[in-house]
């Protein structure tokens, strides 16, 4: 039997209405950094990271494609693993009664790995991180995932709404309770 190595939270997923006014609240109210924005065949969305843990916004385009939380859903969608290995964990998680959902469990260079936990909770797991993270921050191991700081043009007008309308909320002096 192999030991077990430790996952580490990596990753956590949102599930939002508008990824692009997430984003201006989380950088303008806690200074999280924009790393990548993605328009891909599950969702699109924004990716920020405050150094360590990669926080991906995402607004999915189907039910389909929202694993089972529907492409309306807001709130926790799930959250990511940094694995040595994907094959072996996966094999782990699935025999401690996780049930696969997505990805290719025997591709150890796949993007990610989603399974249910035992309460229906959708996480992943891969072998490379996410933009923004880093496995081992301080440790000699350390590794860290290259931060593509991509933005796409055709987001352009929503980014810019978006943090038009951050500008104008943060403006306003909240009273204090």
């Amino acid at each position: 039997m192999t030991a077990k190595t430790k996952g580490r939270i990596r990753h956590v997923a949102m599930s939002v209405a508008d990824p692009w006014e997430t984003a201006a609240f989380y950088k303008d109210a806690l200074g999280l950094e924009e790393v990548a924005e993605i328009d891909g065949e599950l969702a699109e969305g924004v990716f920020l990271t405050d150094g360590v843990v990669n926080l991906a916004l995402l607004h999915f385009k189907t039910d389909e494609a929202s694993q089972g939380t529907g492409k309306d859903f807001v709130g926790l969608h799930h959250i990511g693993f940094w694995v040595d290995d994907v094959i072996q964990t996966g094999a782990d998680v699935r025999a401690a009664g996780a049930k696969w959902i997505m990805g290719d469990p025997n591709n150890p260079h796949g993007y990610e790995i989603k399974h249910l936990d035992l309460s229906g909770v959708i996480f992943d797991i891969a072998a490379h991180g996410w933009a923004g993270s880093q496995k081992n921050p301080g440790m000699p191991d350390n590794q860290v995932h290259m931060n593509p700081h991509r933005r796409l043009a055709k987001f352009d007008a929503r980014r810019e709404a978006a943090q038009r309308a951050q500008d104008a909320r943060s403006a306003k002096v909240p009273e204090p309770v």
